[in-house]
């Protein structure tokens, strides 16, 4: 950016168009009650019709029905649930987090990926479809810089500009509210930043 005074008005640029993303979703509860899945091929067809029918609900979760073992740990993101599970390789350690999802079904994905970088404080750059939708957005947002839209810590995914990461803004969790990836506040991102391994199985349902 040219300026000081270019790159802080394009922040709030940002900030403000991430606030009208918010506004709209704030009248959807924070959890659904019914479980609502989406007959995508990429979602897995090992995972029966019961148990896609069942997961209706922020609650704890076992692993097996989803993974067939937790080599390197396992993540589940729920989407209808808007909830995030960890478990550690010898499953003495659960993790339950609320995220935000993606704000429609065309920018939602689901199968399965994995952990393939951990990255502290992550650059923000944006994706051509966000350039579309949102032409005001800078084009690239510092690691570090307290506006930047992935927090402090970021886990990249096997897909292409995927990712788990932090939020700066707090509104989002629990919420339809982000382009594609999977928001977690910066306090849960931090911890699931140390537990989580390069390799880590992720499964989006």
């Amino acid at each position: 950016m040219s300026s000081d005074k270019t790159r802080s008005y394009s922040r709030r640029s940002v900030l403000s168009s991430a606030a009208a993303m918010t506004a709209a979703a704030l009248a959807a509860p924070a959890f659904a009650q019914d479980a609502t899945f989406n007959n995508s091929t990429e979602f897995e067809s090992g995972i029966d019709h019961n148990m896609r029918r069942n997961i209706s609900s922020f609650r704890s979760l076992q692993w097996q029905p989803y993974f067939q073992n937790l080599s390197n740990g396992a993540i589940l993101v729920d989407i209808t649930s808007r909830a995030l599970h960890y478990w550690n390789e010898d499953e003495s350690i659960y993790k339950l987090y609320p995220t935000s999802v993606p704000l429609t079904e065309e920018l939602t994905r689901r199968g399965r990926t994995e952990v393939i970088q951990k990255v502290v404080n992550p650059p923000w750059r944006r994706t051509q479809g966000e350039a579309e939708r949102y032409p005001d957005w800078p084009a690239f947002v510092p690691g570090g810089d307290p506006t930047n839209p992935l927090g402090p810590r970021a886990l990249y995914l096997s897909w292409p500009a995927y990712r788990i990461h932090g939020t700066q803004d707090t509104r989002k969790i629990g919420r339809r509210s982000s382009n594609g990836c999977i928001g977690l506040y910066n306090e849960h991102i931090m911890e699931l930043f140390e537990l989580a391994k390069v390799g880590t199985q992720v499964l989006l349902i």
